[in-house]
């Protein structure tokens, strides 16, 4: 049975640990909180056990933690050894992704992006959408284990090219979201009614996967405990606005998304699922009761 290194077992990291439990891997899983640790089916290790396998997940809320995890005291540079490779799953700022490319590639660690997409649901089905950066020798290396927890591998280029990619996808599933939950309001509030109109939405040019996917829930009240929230969805459009900024690409757009997540977070909604930015802009309404 092949080990692998699993550290960061929260809301996409704990089920990814269980697909890949079911999968056959023995997984050595590292987390602040063991009981999450544990609960992945796997083995609740420290971080230097973990980094002792082969292959280490990395899923974690920002760079600033895959940043202490990789570097830091006790760290994956300190117990890694040569020929160890790191998949971060993570939604990072690529130009973090790609110091530390060249910092591990120094110590013969490879280090490949593997921004993910699809949500809880598709990591708990091992159906997600891997969006990968990196070495090509790298990447082959750990292909198994990526099929493991995919129904997808998108090799999208050099390090950082995965999570560049992740970055301009969810700037746009947090601006669909926001921009939805901003129309559905004004309609509902017209007198319409938010199933009928989501109906005609999905029917019509206005769908996206937020329409689709999210609002069905929004409007039937479910409050999909455990989804991305929407502190972690503002820091996800502040990736992509540094991405841009580095690229001298508009952003008029998103800035305006995420002023609109940042005003719901000092609202008190920052540790809520993201769709609660609907309520946030609805004075705490849910959008079914207007």
């Amino acid at each position: 049975m092949e080990s692998v290194g699993l550290v960061g077992c929260g809301n996409i990291g704990g089920r990814v640990g269980g697909v890949l439990v079911r999968a056959g891997f023995r997984v050595l899983a590292c987390d602040a909180d063991a009981t999450r640790a544990a609960a992945t089916g796997g083995e609740a290790v420290d971080l230097a056990t973990a980094a002792g396998a082969p292959v280490v997940l990395l899923s974690l809320p920002s760079s600033r933690e895959v940043e202490a995890v990789v570097e830091g005291p006790e760290g994956l540079l300190e117990h890694g050894a040569a020929g160890l490779t790191i998949i971060d799953l993570t939604t990072a700022d690529p130009a973090s992704t790609r110091r530390l490319h060249a910092r591990c590639a120094e110590r013969g660690i490879a280090f490949v992006d593997a921004g993910v997409t699809g949500g809880a649901a598709a990591a708990e089905r091992g159906t997600l959408v891997v969006l990968v950066g990196g070495d090509d020798a790298a990447i082959d290396l750990v292909r198994p284990v990526l099929e493991a927890i995919s129904s997808q591998i998108l090799v999208m280029g050099p390090s950082g090219a995965g999570h560049a990619t992740k970055a301009v996808n969810n700037v746009l599933n947090a601006v669909t979201l926001a921009a939805t939950g901003e129309a559905m309001l004004a309609g509902v509030a017209a007198g319409l009614d938010p199933a009928r109109l989501l109906e005609a939405i999905n029917a019509g040019s206005g769908a996206s996967w937020a329409s689709a996917n999210r609002f069905p829930k929004i409007v039937a009240g479910d409050d999909m405990p455990g989804g991305l929230s929407v502190e972690l969805m503002a820091k996800d459009v502040d990736v992509f606005l540094r991405l841009a900024a580095e690229a001298g690409t508009p952003t008029q757009i998103a800035e305006a998304c995420v002023a609109t997540y940042r005003a719901a977070i000092e609202a008190g909604y920052g540790d809520q699922v993201a769709n609660a930015i609907v309520a946030a802009m609805n004075c705490g309404m849910p959008l079914r009761r207007l």
